[in-house]
């Protein structure tokens, strides 16, 4: 099964979400073809109401406690209550960080 789709499952088992993205990055980083090591995660959450960003956080790293034990290297987290994403309109675009 791919990274992608165990991060997909595991976030939402976790997180009971409303709104979730997991999108593969690798491409934009320094890692072989069809690597699964840099992933983006937009997701949105009751679970979150009342909790900090570092709270957030800190919930889909446990969730994927696992996944980065056995090579995940990096994961931008876009955190939101549904509130939050109801007003959100875009998350920011990810750096080119080739090198």
């Amino acid at each position: 099964m791919s990274v992608e789709k165990i991060i997909t499952e595991k976030l939402t088992a976790a997180l009971s979400p409303s709104h979730l993205e997991v999108i593969n990055e690798s491409h934009n980083h320094h890692v072989p073809p069809n690597s699964e090591t840099h992933f983006k995660v937009i997701i949105s959450s009751s679970q979150f109401d009342g909790k900090r960003l570092i709270g957030r956080h800190r919930a889909v790293n446990e969730a994927l406690a696992e996944e980065f034990a056995q090579g995940l290297h990096a994961l931008s987290m876009h955190t939101f209550t549904p509130e939050e994403w109801a007003l959100e309109s875009a998350v920011p675009a990810s750096p080119k960080c080739k090198g």
